[in-house]
């Protein structure tokens, strides 16, 4: 039965972050959408904090599988449809995961306020970046771990911008196509 709660308290504060927001979630919400009392939040993680951070940190990790399964074939094409398949199949990935990835941004906000969470965050980026780096640019950060790094963390910025673009104005978006096409160009001016 405590399992049962502990995983009810997960999937609870999931809800509450994706319809909330990390900042508006409050111990009773969570324990209303679990259907169990306030009492085993404490009993199960200690704060409300530890329960939001756990649950995010859940919700971030299948995201990111989901995303690796839209970019598994994606280093395999030329670099124009490589560039254009990564936007769109990233751009993808996101939905149904609008509240997360916002909740996300408001985490990193709060983050100075506890070591801990810092901590979980920092390993998170860094195992993001070493992801990145061979989903979208087939490079094996076992083989080389400094470039994977270095080329992980321009992917990570790329793709944590584009989830700000896209939370702010899904809408206008530009084209993968078109995006891929400037990108290209810009390097290679006629």
């Amino acid at each position: 039965m405590r399992t049962d709660n502990r995983e009810a308290l997960l999937r609870g504060a999931r809800t509450c972050l994706n319809q909330k927001g990390y900042a508006r979630t409050r111990a009773r919400d969570v324990a209303a959408a679990a259907g169990v009392s306030t009492s085993a939040i404490g009993y199960h993680f200690g704060t409300t904090d530890v329960l939001l951070v756990s649950a995010l940190l859940d919700g971030l990790e299948e995201w990111s599988t989901q995303l690796d399964a839209l970019l598994q074939d994606v280093p395999r094409h030329p670099m124009r449809a490589r560039i254009a398949q990564s936007w769109a199949r990233a751009v993808e990935s996101f939905a149904g995961y609008r509240g997360l990835l916002a909740a996300s941004f408001e985490l990193i906000a709060r983050a100075d306020d506890d070591p801990e969470t810092q901590r979980k965050l920092r390993a998170a980026v860094i195992g993001a970046r070493r992801e990145l780096a061979q989903q979208l640019l087939g490079i094996d950060p076992t083989a080389d771990a400094d470039i994977a790094e270095q080329a992980g963390a321009f992917c990570y910025a790329l793709l944590s911008g584009l989830i700000v673009q896209w939370l702010v104005d899904p809408d206008g978006l530009p084209d993968p196509d078109a995006v891929a096409a400037a990108v290209l160009d810009s390097f290679n001016p006629a």
